[in-house]
């Protein structure tokens, strides 16, 4: 299992990383609200933990941009503030469960375990299509006008994160923390070389879609010129 903690407590985030890492899951930890926001947009984590009060973004409002642009990571709302009002507000904003410091780490690892059993909503399919692409997540296949190829794991991931917001810039740091994760020291040389795998998949498929290069910035999967 893959956790984001969003939380400002360092302390408190090195304990519960310590611990989860112990039962075998991997935490990647952000203090504030802002670049959370970032983290989230990245796809790539089986639920979230996060506080209320944060700097630059409080989590209530990080929660609801995050489920307004569509992210559907379940997300466990860890915070002192216990009234009935505070809970149902955080329920509300788009959490999926709220637990209430200070709190045992028996409680968090089964709220934890049961959020990541929980089905993955419809929204996420396992099938994407943009324009003239079809991309089956389940069997990592990439289908266009002239037919089907098979993707590796990387390439796959990378055409994920491109189809799954057609038009809009991806920068470098998103793309590689998509794909290899945010903690990774690969280089960004290898994001480039994937990029030139997609782009010959997309030409053995016919695709009427390209990636293009923003100098310095990222990538861009654009539709077919009018």
């Amino acid at each position: 299992m893959r956790v984001l903690m969003i939380e400002d407590d360092e302390e408190l985030c090195n304990a519960v990383k310590a611990s989860l890492t112990v039962q075998g899951m991997d935490v990647d930890i952000c203090h504030d609200g802002a670049e959370g926001l970032e983290y989230l947009h990245q796809n790539i984590y089986d639920v979230c933990c996060l506080d209320r009060m944060l700097p630059h973004m409080d989590g209530l409002t990080l929660l609801r941009k995050a489920r307004a642009a569509g992210i559907l990571t379940p997300v466990l709302i860890l915070t002192a503030l216990s009234r009935i009002g505070d809970r149902v507000d955080g329920l509300d904003a788009g959490a999926d469960d709220y637990l209430i410091k200070p709190f045992d780490m028996r409680e968090l690892l089964a709220r934890l375990r049961a959020l990541a059993r929980r089905p993955a909503p419809l929204a996420s399919a396992a099938v994407l299509q943009t324009g003239s692409l079809t991309l089956d997540l389940s069997q990592m296949t990439l289908e266009g006008p002239a037919g089907r190829v098979g993707l590796s794991p990387k390439e796959c991931d990378l055409l994920e994160a491109l189809m799954r917001h057609p038009g809009q810039l991806m920068g470098r740091a998103v793309l590689l923390g998509r794909v290899w994760g945010m903690d990774s020291q690969v280089e960004e040389a290898s994001l480039d070389s994937y990029i030139h795998f997609v782009r010959r998949r997309l030409r053995t498929v016919g695709a009427l879609e390209t990636v293009t290069t923003v100098r310095g910035a990222g990538y861009r999967l654009e539709g077919a010129p009018c």
